[in-house]
Order: structure tokens, then C-alpha cells, then sequence
């Protein structure tokens, strides 16, 4: 188990790798690809709509075909994808790479999780899926301090070899570690369309669609900040490329820290009271960073504060909920961890290039969508409270 837990990780790994490691070269690349902020953020968009698309068609396609053929065959595309935007001649070739990049690499996030749902079930598939999260969270410690050497090193277009690279070890790991963990005669049958009704059937639980719209909505406030740290960081505060790496791993450090002491926490108390205490963790400080932009206050020891609070909020709401919604579907695990991932995807996708709509000089549309995606998620947890309501009954 614990070799194969290793081997999901790495796979997962490359994932929020891609997502962080070029961020210190935003500012770079505005000038080398002849565009601007919103330009260059929509790299990132595709990319998340690429990685939410393909959630969604391989995650189904792993509950019919099994789990190793689809890992094993995205991460070797996304390893050769990955080679070819290092080579890109335009802005324009990046954003369908970046696409194709997403939607390959997402085979490691998505079965990954339905790998977990598939060998382990209750409080040791929360304990698992918290312990993945939690070693996930050093990616934005590790990412962004890699790229800076990288970039200073080189340019932006090496950090892409170098993921070309972590893909293929993924890809190793995967061939010698990670086994088929469905067995055929729990695989879904009848093609096309009892893949349309297996999504339809996850969709109709109003309980899971609850709480994969809060995850959604939590890690939209976490891609508020991807989009825009960069710009905050270098144009607003004057911090170096070196220095927004390690500001960028600062915050990333809080991730981990904070979602590892959530495993601890987990038996203790229950998955939906540590979901509560996130959602207000990360909403709080999220409203004080939009009231330090509106007037300007831009200082960097209260603004890292600040968002290493949101951080410890955005653990604690993205591993409850995850657990709290693939609890709800054990009977197609890689459907409901492809919906839960295309939610996130496609939600953080639609506010990343908002984030720059404002320039590259003011904070205001990062910490506001902050904020607003911080203030949803409150709203979409109205969605469980039936559910909430019929277990509290039982229990009387």
C-alpha cells in the first residue's frame, strides 16, 4: 500500500508541477510571447479546462476499461506534450498545448483518487486522500522555488522539459507500482450510454453535487491567487523573481503543514465540522485582503498573513469535501472523482483570466475573486443540509 500510495503521488504530482512551476515567469513571458497579463494567464485557463475535461472522460473511461491503461497512456502523452511547449513558436500554440497537457496529465488525478476509493473505504480512505492532499500541498512550496533557479537559470521554456521529465518518472512509477485495482466484474458495461447514466446518476445525489461544487469553489480561491500572486508580488511589491519564489513557497509550506495536522484531526472530529471550520478560515481573510486592496494597504508580512490563513481554510474544505462527496458514490468512484476534478477545473478556469482584467498593477480582482469564490462555496453547502439533517435524525 505504501508503495503504491508513493507511486499516486508522484503521478498526481505532475499535475499542480505544471500548474506552478512557470507562475514566477508570468511577467517574463508577457514580453517574450509579445502579449499581456490576461495573454499569459490563459495558459493556465486551458490548461484547467483541459485537466477538467479530461477528469471527465477518463475517470468514466477507468470505471468501464480499469485504471492502469488510462494512467499509464495519459502520462506518456502528457510527457511528449509537455516537450513540445518548451518548443512553442506563439502564444497562440502555447494555449492548445497547455489544453492537451491538462487533459492528459489529468489520468494521474483522477484515477488516482478512484485507485483510493477502489482499495480503501470510511475513515481509511479519508485518512489516505488527506494524506495525498496534504504531500500534493508541497507542490506550490516546491514548484515555484524550482521554476525561479530554473528560469534564472535558463528561461521559462526549460521548466517545460523539466516536466516533460517528472512526467515520464511518473510514468515509470506507474508501470512498477500501481496495479489494476478494479476488478473486471466491477466494471461498468454497455458502452456509451451507461457511462451517460452513471454520470447522471453521481449528478442526481444533490448531497455529493454539494459538496463537489464547495471543493470547487474552494480551490477557486486558490487559483484566484495563482493567477495574480505573480503580478502582486513582482509589479505591486517589488520582490524579485527569486523572492516571489520563495514567497510563493512560504505560502505553499502553510499547505502542507496545515493539511497534515488535518490527518491528525481526522477521527476526532467529524469530516462536515472540519468543512465548517474551512469555509469560515478561508472567507475571513479572504474579505480582508479585498479591504487591504480597496485602500491600498499592500504590506507583505500582513498580506502573507492573511493568505497563509486562507490556505489553512482551503485544506481543511478541500479534503473533507472530497472525502465527504466520493463517500456518496462508491459505486462509480472514477465517475465521482472526475466530476469532483472537472468542478474544480472548470470553476478555476473561468476565474483565473478575470484575475487579470484589471492590469498587472492592482490587486483588486485577485483578492475580490478570492473573496466571491470563498463566499459560494458557503452558498452550494446549502445543497447537503438534507443529508445533514437525515443522518443527524438517525443517530437519535
Amino acid at each position: 500500500m505504501l508503495v503504491m500510495t508513493a507511486a499516486l503521488l508522484l503521478l498526481a504530482f505532475v499535475m499542480p508541477l505544471a500548474t506552478d512551476m512557470y507562475l514566477p515567469a508570468f511577467p517574463q513571458m508577457t514580453g517574450d510571447l509579445h502579449t499581456d497579463a490576461s495573454g499569459v494567464q490563459l495558459t493556465l485557463t486551458s490548461f484547467l479546462i483541459g485537466m477538467g475535461l479530461g477528469q471527465l472522460i477518463l475517470g468514466p473511461l477507468s470505471d468501464r476499461y480499469g485504471r492502469r491503461i488510462p494512467i499509464l497512456v495519459g502520462s506518456a502523452v502528457c510527457a511528449v506534450v509537455a516537450g513540445a511547449c518548451a518548443l512553442t513558436p506563439s502564444l497562440g500554440w502555447l494555449v492548445v498545448l497547455r489544453f492537451l497537457q491538462g487533459f492528459s496529465g489529468a489520468a494521474g488525478v483522477v484515477i488516482g483518487r478512484a485507485v483510493i476509493s477502489d482499495v480503501a473505504t470510511g475513515e481509511k480512505a479519508t485518512k489516505l486522500l488527506g494524506v495525498l492532499m496534504s504531500l500534493l500541498a508541497v507542490a506550490p512550496a516546491v514548484a515555484p522555488v524550482a521554476g525561479g533557479v530554473v528560469i534564472e537559470a535558463a528561461d521559462w521554456r526549460a521548466v517545460f522539459w523539466v516536466l516533460s521529465a517528472a512526467s515520464l518518472l511518473a510514468l515509470v512509477g506507474a508501470v512498477f507500482a500501481v496495479p489494476e485495482s478494479l476488478p473486471r466484474e466491477r466494471r461498468q458495461t454497455g458502452g456509451a450510454r451507461a457511462t451517460i447514466r452513471a454520470v447522471r446518476g453521481v449528478l442526481s445525489d444533490r448531497t455529493y453535487l454539494g459538496y463537489t461544487l464547495c471543493f470547487g469553489m474552494a480551490l477557486a480561491v486558490l487559483f484566484c491567487y495563482l493567477g495574480g500572486a505573480s503580478f502582486l508580488f513582482q509589479n505591486l511589491l517589488g520582490l524579485s523573481v527569486a523572492q516571489t519564489s520563495a514567497a510563493f513557497a512560504s505560502v505553499g509550506a502553510v499547505s502542507v503543514i496545515s493539511g497534515l495536522v488535518i490527518t491528525r484531526l481526522i477521527g476526532r472530529f467529524t469530516p462536515r465540522s472540519l468543512l465548517h471550520t474551512g469555509l469560515w478560515t478561508m472567507l475571513a481573510p479572504s474579505a480582508a485582503l479585498c479591504a487591504l486592496a480597496l485602500t491600498d494597504l499592500l504590506f507583505l508580512p500582513l498580506i502573507l498573513g492573511l493568505l497563509y490563513l486562507a490556505f489553512i481554510g482551503i485544506s481543511l474544505v478541500a479534503i473533507n469535501a472530497t472525502a465527504l462527496a466520493l463517500e456518496r458514490v462508491p459505486h462509480a468512484a472514477g465517475t465521482g472523482s472526475a466530476l469532483l476534478g472537472t468542478a474544480q477545473s472548470i470553476l478555476s478556469a473561468l476565474v483565473t483570466p478575470l484575475v487579470g482584467l484589471g492590469g498587472d498593477h492592482t490587486a483588486l480582482p485577485m483578492f475580490a475573486g478570492m473573496a466571491l469564490s470563498a463566499a459560494l462555496a458557503f452558498l452550494t453547502l446549502s445543497l447537503t443540509r438534507a443529508a445533514s439533517a437525515s443522518v443527524s435524525a438517525s443517530r437519535i
